[in-house]
């Protein structure tokens, strides 16, 4: 493998679609970028955007040589990603996103970490910007324990080995030895890059000190439809690797087996005239409740005394639509582990393969 000094150019790919109000702060931020001595080239894949992306793109390629724009048909993450790899010049990959803020020297510690950590994909942890009540209450609960399963990479102070990384920074030939980011994923093509590397003896590297900001979901709806497709996608990537990429993605979908299966115990005791056992199940399922409701509450007091009170009001349904959302999206998605499903993006359709903001 040959050392950075003597690969210096970096291509960095963008996929997006319809973010004409956010792409052109984007595009600003790289040109600011502290890369001098470096090579470097932009190169964004848009999914045939109809909402005036394409012509602040072509402005800024008119303008930038460094900034070239490709088709992305397919119109999703995956196979925008894997279109601006193979178009990539640069021996050195690093993936962005149009709905981040980045720091003048994110690219330059992405470069200098993965030559110094000897990692196959480098990155730093989730950072979170958010506008309102709601949407920083969002933001906190992101990065609590109790709505990730305590995953490293929500953890902005955490340096070392990992599971996965905000985004990432690969050498070309490492993801071309992967075979690229899964076509058939709507959502998780990142975890499941980062499984498939790891499975193969790879390591991934986390550095606090590479810095950018994620402008989360700012309202449950649209929170609730993230974390849905979320579920629903894990799925597909436990179906190709036969097991999970962390226990903690099976919490939610437990939690809502388990009160399925009591409330349903508890009303096919009361319809057979069982009233007795339907009366335990319920009970049961009250205590499970109950204790969840206890959980709500502590970790909302906890997160609202790091992110401020005036979240404290939002925090407990927040963290409720993120385990509910991902855990009914799991479980809409456990019928495609069927020998012979065909799980893809044209099998599944509809509310599972459309991308919103």
């Amino acid at each position: 493998m040959k050392p950075l000094a003597e690969t210096p150019v970096l291509s960095i790919v963008i996929p997006c679609r319809n973010e004409k109000a956010h792409i052109a702060t984007l595009l600003d931020s790289l040109l600011q970028q502290d890369l001098d001595g470096v090579s470097w080239e932009a190169i964004v894949a848009d999914g045939m955007s109809d909402d005036g992306t394409r012509e602040v793109l072509a402005s800024y390629c008119a303008r930038y040589p460094e900034v070239r724009m490709i088709d992305n048909p397919a119109r999703f993450v995956s196979p925008g990603l894997n279109a601006g790899i193979r178009a990539a010049r640069g021996s050195i990959i690093m993936r962005m996103d149009a709905h981040t803020s980045y720091a003048p020297d994110y690219c330059r510690l992405c470069l200098e970490t993965l030559e110094s950590a000897g990692a196959d994909n480098v990155g730093g942890p989730a950072r979170t910007r958010a506008e309102g009540t709601l949407a920083r209450a969002i933001a906190a609960a992101y990065h609590s324990p109790f709505s990730t399963g305590g995953a490293r990479f929500h953890d902005e102070g955490f340096e070392g080995w990992v599971d996965t990384v905000t985004y990432g920074c690969w050498r070309k030939e490492t993801l071309e030895r992967l075979g690229l980011f899964d076509e058939a994923l709507v959502r998780n093509q990142d975890d499941e890059l980062n499984l498939r590397l790891l499975r193969s003896g790879g390591r991934i590297w986390q550095n606090p000190a590479i810095r950018s900001w994620y402008s989360p979901r700012p309202e449950l709806r649209s929170l609730f439809r993230q974390y849905f497709q979320y579920g629903f996608w894990k799925v597909a990537v436990i179906r190709k690797h036969r097991i999970p990429g962390s226990w903690r993605h099976l919490v939610p979908i437990t939690f809502i087996l388990t009160n399925a299966a009591l409330i349903g115990a508890a009303i096919v005791g009361s319809l057979t005239g069982a009233g007795r056992y339907a009366q335990i199940f319920a009970s049961l399922w009250l205590v499970l409740a109950s204790l969840y409701a206890g959980l709500l509450v502590v970790a909302s007091l906890i997160t609202a005394r790091r992110a401020g009170w005036a979240a404290f009001s939002y925090l407990p349904v927040v963290f409720a639509t993120f385990h509910v959302s991902y855990g009914l999206g799991f479980l809409s998605g456990l019928r495609w582990l069927l020998p012979g499903s065909p799980f893809s993006s044209a099998a599944v359709g509809g509310a599972f393969t459309e991308l919103s903001r």
